[in-house]
């Protein structure tokens, strides 16, 4: 039986948001964080966090939440992930969520979870659109939505995020908020598939042993455009993102 996937925390070391001029180097510290030199890191993110600033905020919270060079501190990371959530730092907002919903480091809270995904999703933070679909889709600190989260899931698609491509496929597949269509479930699979998710495989397989020749033809065919233009959505994306960083 094809199951949604659920809403998983992303732990991403990388930031959203473009470097400003202050003490320490943001970009170096990421850079310094993911070959594992986390002292090197810290002395880059320190100054920054006393100027409050926000993506510093939040890869110090991912220091104190895995313990990278540090004693584990999960309230350390609440904290700073609260802070950074307030100036409406998208990973900050993310992760938040994540940790409301998990009821671990604080009291296990949905509605608040919900809102804060809604606004990295708001942000356009693919991971964030997905699990906001998978909370409109399960009724996680919302009422169960289905239309809603086929929105959210096509958000999520179209930035080529492949659990929501998945979900999105198994959402026609079953005809939840959006009109039964096997051959859009093709279509999804095969671009999630295509995407690296290995599930999307045997679901796209199964979409096939229902389809007829022309139909799998036809479906490829819009499947490698869709994949495509949604490439080339997000090439020209991260070039205006680098041009606005100048």
């Amino acid at each position: 039986m094809k199951r949604l996937q659920r809403a998983v925390l992303v732990l991403a070391l990388t930031s959203s948001a473009s470097v400003f001029s202050f003490d320490g180097d943001l970009e170096l510290g990421i850079f310094q964080l993911n070959r594992g030199e986390f002292k090197a890191a810290i002395a880059e993110f320190e100054p920054l966090l006393a100027e409050q600033y926000a993506p510093a905020q939040y890869q110090m919270a991912m220091i104190h939440l895995n313990g990278w060079g540090v004693k584990k501190d999960p309230q350390k990371a609440f904290e700073l992930l609260t802070l950074a959530a307030a100036q409406n730092y998208p990973d900050a907002l993310f992760s938040l969520s994540v940790m409301y919903s998990e009821g671990e480091v604080v009291d296990k809270d949905l509605k608040t979870a919900f809102v804060l995904m809604e606004k990295a999703a708001n942000k356009n933070l693919a991971s964030a659109q997905f699990n906001l679909g998978v909370m409109y889709a399960d009724g996680i600190g919302v009422n169960k939505n289905s239309k809603r989260a086929v929105t959210w899931y096509k958000k999520a698609a179209r930035q080529n995020y492949a659990l929501a491509q998945f979900n999105l496929a198994l959402m026609y597949f079953e005809g939840r908020g959006v009109k039964k269509d096997l051959n859009m479930s093709y279509v999804w699979n095969y671009i999630a598939a295509k995407s690296g998710y290995k599930p999307a495989e045997k679901s796209r397989d199964m979409d096939e042993h229902k389809l007829s020749i022309e139909d799998i033809k036809t479906g490829r065919e819009r499947a490698e455009s869709l994949h495509e233009q949604i490439l080339e959505q997000i090439d020209l994306r991260a070039k205006k993102a680098s041009q606005a960083s100048y």
